[in-house]
């Protein structure tokens, strides 16, 4: 049989199996932001998870769904539109890298991590709303309560008139 025309790669699976084990993936990857597995599967992966951060994106209900249809959990596909994608709104392709990391020692296959390439617990949109969500919020820990009561009370210089008394 030929193979010209045909695209991505079997794994050894039928088709059902490869969707759900692709779909696995992305999830996890979602879910834990970096993943290690072989480099065929790493490399298989990348463009899924590309394409499903560009509808993130968009953030609308219609790739919102497709993006719930193409995870297995549906936290995962909000937390890829509602927290992820926000912070990668600068960069409009390349969201992931793929770095080689050792031979598994069973069968020498080579393993690979896949990872975001901007860090997203310090990415720009991720302070800004920290800061906003910390300058809101107006509640008072209690050590902040402690440390208030401990200080002594600094006593006020007693305020003077002065300029009542040059006026008489």
């Amino acid at each position: 049989m030929h193979r010209h025309g045909y695209q991505g790669r079997k794994f050894h699976r039928e088709r059902d199996q490869r969707r759900a084990l692709i779909k696995g993936l992305a999830d996890s990857l979602v879910k834990y932001e970096s993943i290690e597995t072989t480099l065929p599967k790493a490399k298989e992966i990348v463009p899924y998870v590309e394409k499903l951060i560009t509808k993130a994106k968009k953030g609308d209900l219609h790739n919102r769904r497709q993006i719930v249809a193409s995870l297995q959990t549906i936290a995962s596909a909000h937390k890829l539109v509602d927290e992820i994608a926000p912070k990668l709104g600068a960069r409009s392709s390349g969201h992931l890298r793929i770095v080689k990391t050792s031979m598994r020692r069973g069968d020498n296959a080579q393993l690979a991590r896949v990872s975001f390439v901007d860090d997203l617990g310090s990415a720009p949109v991720a302070r800004a709303a920290t800061t906003a969500a910390a300058a809101s919020s107006a509640t008072v820990t209690e050590g902040e309560i402690v440390e208030t009561l401990k200080k002594p009370a600094a006593k006020k210089p007693a305020a003077t008139k002065p300029a009542a008394k040059e006026a008489k």
